[in-house]
């Protein structure tokens, strides 16, 4: 690992290696909270209600601490002792730009879970702020973003005149409460990509095919996180991301535009984010356990030239709880680079292969 010579001139106060999780109430903060105490790592536990924080903190033995976004001077004490901050509160949209201002305010480096595209872009524009603090802003250190982000560094690596990315994701319909919140969100936007470096959303979802390793299987282009941050990590301007067509997918993106437009409005939001509410919480352990996700990366250049590399890596969310975990570990030793990161620029393209159970091949390597 690189660590940043800044850090000594930033002081030591980035240095105590305090992590806050907030969101720890969550089902992906749960697991995260859960696999720091089974590496004896010991955050801090948040969240908006002390009850619920406490039923999270206490049987792990840890100390919880209970506050709203809302308020400024609120944020800036609940942080006072903290060096790092995991935000895994979502949709971000909500959460990401108090929390973010307030890290920066207070010197404290900021990292979360999102897959929301204009989060992702709008911690960009942050870069220049979070310098002068000497503050990481790394968001989308779960499985939005670290497994794709880290292929489409290598995809670069390869082909470094490299014009078109197009990734391909196999994940399965499973998901939290907190994802499908966010996927709500996301209605009404469209599904977005990349083109001449710029965010376009076509009136329609490109239907597509991939070989995620036993033939060809459908696929729907979607708006996933690498939109952005592929985009900041390799410079390609032409970005899009594809799902394997499972019901839930194929559901979503054949939805009329008029539809997508009425589902997005307030009301229509409000209730079917209530809807969410009985769901179950999020996949079972034997889910996490035994699911795997497979990505696909092909990237072109002008000249016909193409590479193509496929990622194997475990279910999602115990991906997210072991990605999140670690990067924030890395950014409380030290590892820091100030400014907006994605989690290759900060630690490298073959940081996913440190975890147990990714592969990684070259399909025509």
């Amino acid at each position: 690992m690189t660590t940043s010579s800044s850090i000594f001139d930033c002081g030591e106060r980035l240095m105590d290696g305090t992590i806050l999780i907030y969101g720890a109430t969550g089902y992906t903060g749960k697991l995260i909270a859960k696999a720091a105490v089974e590496r004896g790592v010991r955050p801090i536990l948040a969240g908006r209600n002390i009850e619920k924080v406490t039923a999270v903190a206490e049987p792990l033995g840890l100390v919880g601490r209970a506050f709203d976004l809302g308020a400024a001077a609120i944020l800036d004490a609940a942080l006072k002792d903290v060096s790092v901050v995991l935000c895994v509160a979502g949709p971000f949209s909500a959460t990401a730009r108090p929390m973010a201002e307030a890290c920066i305010r207070n010197r404290v480096h900021y990292l979360d879970i999102t897959g929301e595209i204009d989060v992702f872009e709008a911690m960009a524009l942050r870069d220049a702020e979070a310098k002068r603090q000497c503050v990481m802003l790394l968001p989308g250190v779960g499985f939005d973003v670290v497994p794709s982000d880290c292929l489409a560094a290598h995809l670069k690596r390869r082909l470094p005149d490299a014009s078109d990315l197009k990734l391909c994701i196999s994940l399965g319909d499973d998901m939290s409460r907190g994802t499908a919140k966010t996927m709500i969100e996301a209605i009404a936007a469209g599904t977005r990509m990349r083109r001449g470096g710029r965010l376009v959303a076509p009136d329609r979802a490109e239907a597509g095919s991939c070989d995620f390793g036993e033939g060809e299987r459908a696929t729907f282009r979607v708006s996933w996180g690498d939109v952005a941050t592929a985009f900041h990590s390799t410079g390609i301007p032409n970005i899009e991301v594809h799902f394997e067509a499972t019901s839930a997918v194929e559901a979503f993106v054949r939805m009329p535009r008029l539809v997508k437009s009425f589902l997005g409005l307030g009301f229509m939001q409000s209730f079917l984010k209530a809807r969410v509410d009985h769901m179950p919480e999020g996949p079972g352990e034997a889910a996490r356990r035994d699911g795997r996700a497979i990505l696909v990366g092909v990237a072109r250049n002008d000249k016909g030239g193409s590479v193509r590399s496929r990622l194997r890596t475990p279910e999602g969310y115990a991906l997210t709880a072991a990605t999140a975990l670690d990067a924030a570990q890395r950014v409380a030793a030290g590892d820091v680079k100030p400014g907006f990161q994605t989690p290759s620029l900060a630690f490298g393209a073959d940081y996913i292969l440190s975890f147990e159970g990714v592969t990684r091949e070259d399909v025509n390597a």
